[in-house]
């Protein structure tokens, strides 16, 4: 699991979510979620972008450059 498969399943665990209902959220499926969470995928821009809105954290956070 890459940094950004731990820190979106960590962010989708302490705000209550399922992988499913992540995905409708973020618009995508939860195969995309699962995949991304597990490091078979990586996120592009726009995804990563639409994250950080979501859980309003920055793009470095879910990158794990930074700790906030």
């Amino acid at each position: 699991m890459n940094n950004f498969g731990k820190i979106i399943r960590q962010l989708r665990l302490e705000n209550g979510l399922t992988q499913a209902s992540l995905a409708k959220e973020l618009y995508t499926t939860q195969r995309r979620i699962s995949y991304l969470e597990l490091g078979k995928i990586e996120p592009d821009i726009y995804f990563l972008h639409k994250t950080a809105d979501y859980f309003d954290v920055s793009v470095d956070f879910l990158l794990g450059r930074k700790d906030y």
